[in-house]
């Protein structure tokens, strides 16, 4: 019977799949792309910001149009020099004056302005595009905990059962006088230690579900499929190219561009404010029943206020300095994560490598080895626990180091703003 409980519990140990195939489910969850699909329409977030990117635009055509002309009309002698009561008839008193004027910026301001309104917008979709990066990041990154965890509860269900068959055989010794009752009970203690790790990874895994459907705006409780796969990684990334694609796609360097763009538009339009605006009207003028005179006319203002325009041009020199030095400074940052995200990246990779061709076999090597010692009394149960740990720390190891290789995609992908 000892054989034959051993043999079944290497079956068990060695041969189990990390993860049996599942049939389509139509709930998200089976691939963090499910999940990516809701959140581009649904997130709250993204939504909040697009529709913010959508009215920035609308902001461009008014930027740039000519303000609304203004109408003016006087009544002159309203009492026709005392022989009348007052009156607002234009037939009626002496005169009526009426003026339609409008104003007209100086050359160019306009489509200063409207450039500065243009790159605003593109801030604003900067900042969408920013949103939906940082959103999809945090998807993917939770996604990879998520897998994690629900093959980790898979892996600790199955270590429980498999204690619960070295108890079995503990407890056939023991009845056969080979092996004393300590064991089966060191067996029970290793189980019950188990149980507890695996409530802990319940409340887990029902944590990461709640703060996935907070992500899609769906209900904290709403069901969600079983993690089946994780995305495909990328081959060996080359810095120097991710480096360009950084710095001519990352959001935030984008934003950052078209505030540079617009503080240069404002720099101009500080500069341009040192011409005068103009009113340009036609004033005909009523007697009676009839217009008997036209009059033209021409307002401009008289930018005499020289220090007041000097302080503003500094100021917009200033911001402009600024902007330079913000896009600067983001862009080392963001070089800097970059890399550090890369090297993050190769020591999952190298961890899982070794874990998977090196840790991991050695470690079934050395359970077969204690769990034939133990069925022959060369080995203790002790030594047969801590080789049914190795085991059980190792694909553990494995499976962190393949969610933690998600993990450093999903960070290098937020700094590219697209996936790769």
């Amino acid at each position: 019977m000892t054989h034959r409980l051993s043999a079944l519990l290497l079956a068990v140990l060695l041969n189990t799949p990390a993860y049996a195939e599942l049939p389509p489910n139509p709930l998200p969850g089976a691939s963090v792309e499910s999940f990516l699909t809701i959140a581009r329409e649904g997130s709250p977030d993204v939504r909040m910001v697009r529709l913010e990117a959508e009215a920035a635009r609308e902001r461009i055509g008014p930027a740039g149009a000519l303000p609304d002309p203004f109408l003016r009309v006087e009544l002159e002698n309203i009492t026709r020099n005392g022989t009348q009561g007052a009156t607002l008839s234009p037939s009626q008193v002496g005169d009526t004056k009426y003026l339609l004027a409008q104003p007209l910026p100086f050359w160019g301001k306009r489509d200063l302005k409207r450039d500065i309104a243009a790159a605003e917008a593109e801030q604003a979709g900067g900042r969408a595009a920013d949103t939906w990066a940082d959103v999809a990041s945090r998807i993917k990154s939770l996604y990879a905990q998520y897998w994690l965890t629900h093959r980790a509860l898979r892996l600790t269900r199955e270590n429980i059962e498999l204690t619960r068959r070295l108890e079995q055989i503990a407890q056939v010794r023991y009845a056969g006088g080979l092996a004393a009752q300590q064991d089966a009970i060191r067996a029970q203690v290793e189980r019950s230690t188990m149980d507890s790790e695996l409530v802990g990874m319940e409340s887990e895994q029902h944590h990461l579900m709640t703060f996935l459907n907070a992500m899609l705006a769906r209900p904290g409780n709403a069901p969600l499929a079983e993690p089946e796969a994780l995305r495909p990684l990328p081959a060996r990334l080359d810095p120097a190219a991710l480096n360009e694609r950084l710095l001519a796609k990352n959001p935030q360097l984008a934003i950052e561009a078209a505030r540079l763009e617009g503080a240069e538009k404002s720099r101009e339009l500080a500069y341009r404010n040192r011409f005068p605006d103009f009113i340009v009207g036609v004033q005909p003028m009523q007697v009676q029943d009839r217009v008997d005179a036209w009059n033209v006319m021409l307002e401009l203002n008289v930018p005499l206020q020289q220090g007041t325009r000097r302080s503003q041009e500094r100021e917009a020199e200033r911001l402009l300095e600024a902007a330079a030095a913000r896009k600067e400074a983001l862009g080392h940052r963001l070089n800097g994560e970059l890399g550090a995200a890369l090297a993050n990246l190769e020591a999952a990779r190298m961890t899982e490598e070794i874990t998977r061709n090196r840790l991991l076999p050695q470690a079934e090597l050395t359970f077969k080895s204690a769990l034939a010692g133990y069925e022959t009394g060369k080995v203790d149960f002790a030594t047969l626990l801590d080789a049914q740990r190795q085991i059980r720390n190792a694909r553990l190891a494995l499976l962190r180091a393949q969610a933690g290789q998600q993990q450093r995609l999903a960070e290098i992908e937020r700094l590219l703003g697209e996936d790769l």
